[in-house]
């Protein structure tokens, strides 16, 4: 039984550490991802799907981004939810293919992002500790209906504070990867 509550406990921090890696990724550091368009859906025949479905997305270089839409029809359409998404680029079509140049950021873009990085991390520690509420609850719930002894319950606590700090470690790692990336000019 306290087995289960540390492993589901894990499983749950460390979905909150891919949360962060992946809300991280689509900070820009001023170099062309993929990623970076992502979170952009596109209307299609009524419906909005997202823009890889409808595109192929590729780097041409450090700064430029690709777009090539599947239909001809679509050019337009992507163009304009590039143009009025978050990221602040202008793309310009050639033919078939949206090129998206990315600029490069000024420090205090740079620092403004390190902020919004912040925030994110601040995010995930706040979940994994929730979590970590959760599981000492559900653990002091199992003591009080005499399910596990004092002992086991002292022990499982110590057990999930170990995995707590060592996941906030790896969220502290990501956001200082994060934080080296974009302070990097």
């Amino acid at each position: 039984m306290i087995e289960e509550i540390i492993e589901n406990a894990s499983k749950r921090m460390h979905k909150s550490v891919t949360s962060l890696s992946i809300s991280m990724s689509r900070i820009r550091a001023g170099r062309a991802h993929t990623n970076l368009l992502d979170h952009l859906v596109v209307p299609y025949y009524g419906t909005l799907v997202a823009l890889r479905e409808v595109s192929s997305v590729g780097i041409e270089d450090s700064r430029t981004l690709t777009v090539t839409p599947w239909e001809r029809s679509m050019l337009s359409v992507i163009e304009k939810v590039i143009m009025t998404s978050d990221l602040g680029v202008n793309p310009n079509s050639a033919g078939m293919t949206i090129r998206i140049s990315i600029p490069p950021l000024t420090e205090e873009r740079r620092r403004d992002l390190v902020r919004v990085a912040r925030s994110e991390t601040e995010g995930a520690r706040v979940a994994v500790r929730n979590i970590r509420r959760d599981a000492n609850s559900t653990l002091k719930l199992s003591l009080k209906e005499k399910k596990i002894s004092e002992d086991e319950h002292r022990s499982a606590e110590a057990d999930i504070q170990e995995l707590t700090n060592s996941v906030i470690n790896k969220v502290e790692a990501v956001f200082t990867g994060k934080e080296i990336d974009l302070m990097e000019v």
